[in-house]
């Protein structure tokens, strides 16, 4: 049981999310190791340091709360910007016992900076574990300049697609429609409210984007997002990947005068905004659809095997 300093808070964890991150920790693909997996998070609040307790919003103890886990410097020259969801320290603290700073969710307990937990109201811990991709969501929407009234496309059909196929509604999208090549993840999205969803091949069906969020990371999901996109658009490349580079054509940016953004992380004003989606309820039904499975702690090994070998939404583990 870690102590609580005055600006701390310690909550006993409900539900942790096992991201792409840990999957590739455990499969090998990104050794970081020793590490301190787990960064989506929720849990009930059990201690409040003394200084933190006394200021206005902060969760009582008992309420639930969604935790931003990724800790940052504060003091680099993308901190000082306020670029914080670039900041070099960035899942990379290390802990007196040699172990990396990854979340440290997959715990039964966890403190951290009073500045870090937000409130989510009464809802499954399971959603509101969601909260840290609900931010990173929010940030996307953010750098792409979404406003309600856009007509919104989405490349991918996964976790992510269906994120932002749900906030983009939520926030009064025009319109938003998908584009998903495997036939299985593309029923699913057009069955959860997309406006219209299609294969590749069919994109020529769509009308022009206002803007596009790439979340599959390819040279052709790239591509897609060009033919998308209307003239004035922007394009959100909000999926990472390291195979072979893109092609981005210089004169079609100029000529058609897009705006090609990249989208990583996220900063405090997107978990205001995050946890207010979750403590309204309007999006919690809809989250839930997209656990995928659930563990005990005692059963990570499984979890994690899981996420990192099967098509999945989100494993979610619940000590």
């Amino acid at each position: 049981m870690p102590d609580v300093g005055d600006s701390e808070v310690l909550v006993r964890i409900a539900a942790c999310g096992v991201c792409t991150m840990e999957a590739n920790l455990y499969a090998g693909r990104m050794p970081v190791y020793p590490s301190a997996a787990g960064h989506e998070i929720a849990g009930w609040v059990e201690r409040v340091g003394e200084k933190a307790a006394g200021l206005e919003d902060m969760p009582e103890v008992g309420s639930l709360v969604t935790i931003d886990g990724l800790p940052r410097c504060g003091t680099c020259r993308s901190c000082r910007a306020g670029q914080s969801a670039i900041c070099v320290a960035l899942q990379g603290n290390v802990r007196e016992d040699g172990a990396i700073t990854m979340g440290e969710g997959l715990a039964d307990y966890i403190k951290v900076h009073a500045s870090r937990v937000w409130s989510v109201g009464d809802t499954d811990p399971a959603v509101a574990a969601m909260g840290e991709p609900l931010a990173c969501v929010v940030h996307s929407l953010r750098r792409g300049g979404f406003r309600a009234g856009d007509r919104v496309t989405v490349i991918g059909a996964g976790y992510m697609g269906h994120l932002h196929l749900a906030v983009t509604k939520q926030l009064q999208a025009r319109s938003v429609a998908v584009v998903e090549q495997d036939e299985q993840r593309l029923a699913a999205i057009a069955a959860a409210g997309a406006d219209t969803a299609v294969a590749p091949g069919d994109i020529g069906q769509l009308p022009q984007a206002d803007v596009v969020f790439v979340t599959i990371a390819s040279r052709e999901s790239i591509a897609l997002a060009l033919a998308a996109v209307a003239d004035g658009g922007r394009i959100v490349l909000y999926g990472g990947s390291d195979g072979p580079p893109a092609e981005l054509p210089g004169y079609e940016v100029h000529r058609r005068q897009l705006t090609v953004t990249g989208s990583f992380s996220h900063e405090p004003e997107d978990w205001r905004a995050a946890a207010e989606l979750l403590r309204g309820g309007a999006l919690n039904g809809r989250l839930e659809t997209l656990v995928t499975a659930r563990y005990a702690l005692d059963e990570v090994e499984k979890a994690l095997k899981q996420a990192a070998e099967t098509p999945v939404y989100r494993v979610v583990v619940t000590p």
